[in-house]
């Protein structure tokens, strides 16, 4: 899988689980370890999509 169809999958990704984290707080029945977990989730695919953006503009320049 090329860098560029890896980021995509990655921020497709992050905006399905921000889609549920969205649907979630307009829930009361939901369960706040899953809000967590979901956050959590959320946030790794935000740190991994970042450090490849950082290495693909390192090997730009």
């Amino acid at each position: 899988m090329s860098l560029q169809n890896h980021l995509a999958e990655l921020e497709r990704r992050h905006k399905a689980i921000e889609k549920e984290l969205e649907h979630a707080k307009h829930h009361p029945a939901t369960d706040d370890l899953d809000m967590v977990e979901l956050k959590r989730k959320k946030l790794a695919l935000k740190d991994e999509i970042e450090k490849l953006r950082s290495r693909e503009q390192a090997t730009i320049h």
